[in-house]
């Protein structure tokens, strides 16, 4: 892409306690602006490694800056530091009740606000904007945990993006949505990194690689990176989505193409 490094890992490794590698040798960098996709089969470490970007773990082995800092335990626990990485960015979790805690929509938007000291006038403003961009006037009201899916994955990804965050980072973003929610999900990310914020995503669904990737990561189950490159080269690589996992001899090359003909017009 040849634009500014916002990420940049250097053999970067990672084991549970029971001492098998979740991540192994991983290098890479991601550029500020960038549609990332990390591509793999359950299991490949997808989330670890996000987890890793969000600095929620730290690798065992190998380094990982962010803006030219390194990302460590010791550099988080300085305040300024922390404070502006976790301004800088947001984490949408797989699950997303896991990150609604709050006893309405409404209180759920304005909980990251809140905490970065803005006035309840500059909350308000946000939050009200937040509802109509997510279409959920209507629900601003109601306990997120009696939402469905859909609406929980859109309460979650507006309660980070009420902090406005450079950057965003998704686990599985699409797992569990009707069609509808899907879509309107993928273009959302489409959106928002046209508004110039990072996206880094993690899916094993195929269908929506080209829609919100500039650059596919591929990881394999021995957990390294298996390929990189763009969708239309990631995706047109048989052999390496077989030998990742990704599809079986069955799998048809049409199947795919869903999300192209959304784009075409």
């Amino acid at each position: 892409m040849g634009g500014k490094i916002l990420y940049d890992l250097q053999d970067v490794s990672y084991a549970y306690e029971e001492g098998r590698p979740v991540l192994d040798g991983i290098s890479l960098t991601i550029d500020i602006g960038e549609k990332v996709v990390l591509l793999g089969a359950n299991g490949s470490g997808k989330s670890t490694l996000q987890r890793i970007l969000d600095g929620l773990i730290f690798p065992q082995q190998g380094t990982v800056r962010f803006a030219g800092k390194e990302l460590t335990e010791e550099n988080l626990e300085d305040e300024d530091f922390f404070l502006a990485f976790r301004r800088r960015v947001g984490f949408v979790f797989q699950n997303s009740e896991a990150q609604l805690f709050n006893p309405s929509v409404r209180e759920e938007l304005a909980f990251g606000p809140l905490q970065l000291g803005l006035s309840a006038a500059e909350v308000q403003a946000r939050v009200d904007s937040l509802l109509e961009l997510f279409e959920l006037e209507d629900l601003a009201d109601r306990p997120p945990h009696k939402l469905s899916g859909g609406e929980r994955k859109k309460v979650a990804l507006g309660a980070v993006l009420a902090s406005n965050p450079e950057v965003l980072i998704l686990d599985e973003p699409t797992a569990g949505l009707d069609p509808r929610s899907q879509r309107w999900l993928v273009e959302m990310l489409v959106k928002l990194n046209q508004a110039g914020k990072t996206i880094i995503t993690a899916t094993h669904d195929l269908a929506i690689v080209p829609v919100i990737a500039d650059r596919v990561f591929v990881l394999g189950e021995d957990h390294r990176l298996a390929g990189e490159g763009s969708p239309l080269e990631v995706l047109a690589d048989r052999e390496l989505l077989l030998r990742v996992n990704l599809i079986d001899e069955a799998f048809h090359e049409h199947h795919h193409q869903g999300y192209f003909h959304l784009h075409a017009h």
